[in-house]
């Protein structure tokens, strides 16, 4: 059959996803490049894959039997770079990286320079996600290697086809408007209560769920008065006095702090981790990617 890993990928992650949106945002795609690579995998199968059920496709019978055997293909086809990876005996190609926002500024170029100095044949792509997305990204087979967040209360979810490597650890401190509340030792999340709002991300994320997890561990329901994805926006929010946030080192290497930053009494801190899939591992690039990685965070 004459078939690309994009549509049999295309093919797998809908039977996973449910809609073509939702397999287009995973793999990168528009909805409608996503619908010509299913087309065009019908054509090479010869028999109907898809059939419509109201304003979504699901998988026939035939396309329900590809996808048993597709996501084997796609497991060789990832052992067959590995081995011609190993056979290079140099660390060459391309690789596909998802990072969130911050690592994109942060990482991204200190990780791009060291790489192009140790090892100028391995190419690195970079695309920025959500940064609760970017695992599925690796999942799908999207990215090679995924830079992420995990968060103690929060965990990601555990998938034998993904290797998890925790690179650092950060302790979140508590922003809040300059002067608002002086003291010289640490703050306990039960004093931040009235006249002072929080500033938080929406609870369906997980940095969300994680702070109001250490909240009412510590016996306090945030009081929202904003709720705000963006970093950026949420420590501008807290400089100009309209409340108060949670912060960690990285954030503010992006924004220096114009506003007070005060340790917390209780204990919230993530990992910045890489996600690579478990079939990648004997990959050199692969390996040497993560391995720099590695440095950098002792570097930290």
């Amino acid at each position: 059959m004459d078939w690309s890993s994009v549509q049999l990928r295309s093919l797998v992650e809908l039977r996973r996803r449910g809609t073509v949106t939702a397999v287009a945002a995973a793999l990168g795609y528009t909805p409608g490049a996503i619908s010509q690579q299913l087309s065009a995998l019908e054509r090479a199968a010869g028999v109907p894959l898809l059939r419509r059920a109201g304003r979504r496709v699901e998988l026939t019978g035939a396309g329900l039997a590809l996808v048993e055997h597709a996501q084997r293909i796609l497991d060789i086809d990832a052992s067959a770079t590995a081995a011609l990876e190993r056979s290079h005996g140099a660390i060459a190609g391309e690789l596909q990286v998802a990072l969130f926002a911050t690592a994109a500024a942060d990482i991204l170029p200190v990780l791009l320079a060291r790489v192009r100095q140790r090892h100028p044949g391995l190419v690195v792509r970079s695309r920025e996600m959500v940064v609760d997305d970017v695992y599925d990204a690796v999942s799908s087979g999207a990215a090679d290697l995924a830079i992420g967040l995990e968060y103690p209360d929060v965990p990601i979810r555990r998938d034998p086809a993904l290797r998890v490597v925790r690179l650092y650890r950060e302790r979140f401190s508590l922003a809040v408007p300059t002067g608002s509340m002086p003291r010289s030792g640490a703050v306990s999340l039960a004093e931040t209560g009235a006249p002072v709002g929080w500033i938080l991300p929406p609870e369906d994320t997980h940095y969300g769920q994680a702070i109001r997890v250490v909240c009412r561990r510590a016996g306090i329901e945030p009081e929202l008065r904003h709720e705000v994805n963006d970093t950026a926006a949420s420590l501008a929010l807290v400089e100009a006095g309209i409340g108060v946030s949670t912060v960690t080192g990285l954030m503010l290497r992006l924004r220096p702090s114009r506003f007070d930053v005060l340790p917390l009494a209780e204990t919230f801190e993530r990992h910045i981790a890489a996600v690579v899939r478990t079939s990648a591992d004997q990959r050199p690039s692969v390996a040497a990617l993560v391995q720099v990685l590695r440095e950098l965070a002792q570097d930290t």
